[in-house]
């Protein structure tokens, strides 16, 4: 599974805005990332997080998977209680295609996967569906004032 059959798959939820930053009023460091939302309208949300990014490089603060060149990892916000149930505890941040706990955003209920493939890629696409789920439901909740 590459970026692309990503990105394609989730533009095709109903209400999904994906943003691809290539320059603009988009920081430099993001430039070929994607950052999936929940936007009906179109329109990046405010004050709200993406509920699944695709990062092309390390980051300053990120760097143990070795990201860049031909490696990318998909980061999908699962939940708190689902980061220890899909992690491997074996997988190790420089392999691919194996679930791991976000590095930074693990404890807030982030996972990864290294260039996903044939173990993960149909529940990486499973799991960015669900989150993009979780984000409408949280949306819809904000708006009723819940």
């Amino acid at each position: 599974m590459d970026i692309q059959q990503i990105i394609d798959a989730v533009r095709g939820f109903d209400g999904a805005l994906v943003i691809v930053p290539d320059s603009g009023p988009y920081p430099e460091l993001t430039w070929g990332d994607a950052f999936f939302y929940f936007a009906p309208t179109g329109v990046m949300p405010e004050r709200t997080q993406p509920y699944a990014t695709i990062t092309t490089k390390d980051y300053p603060d990120d760097t143990a998977f070795e990201v860049g060149r031909d490696r990318f990892r998909v980061n999908i916000h699962v939940g708190r209680d689902r980061v220890a149930e899909l992690s491997d505890a074996d997988a190790q941040p420089t392999g691919s295609d194996a679930f791991l706990s976000h590095p930074l955003y693990g404890a807030m209920g982030w996972v990864c996967v290294v260039n996903p493939g044939e173990r993960t890629a149909e529940q990486v696409l499973d799991l960015l569906r669900d989150a993009h789920d979780a984000a409408r439901a949280r949306m819809l909740r904000r708006e009723q004032g819940a």
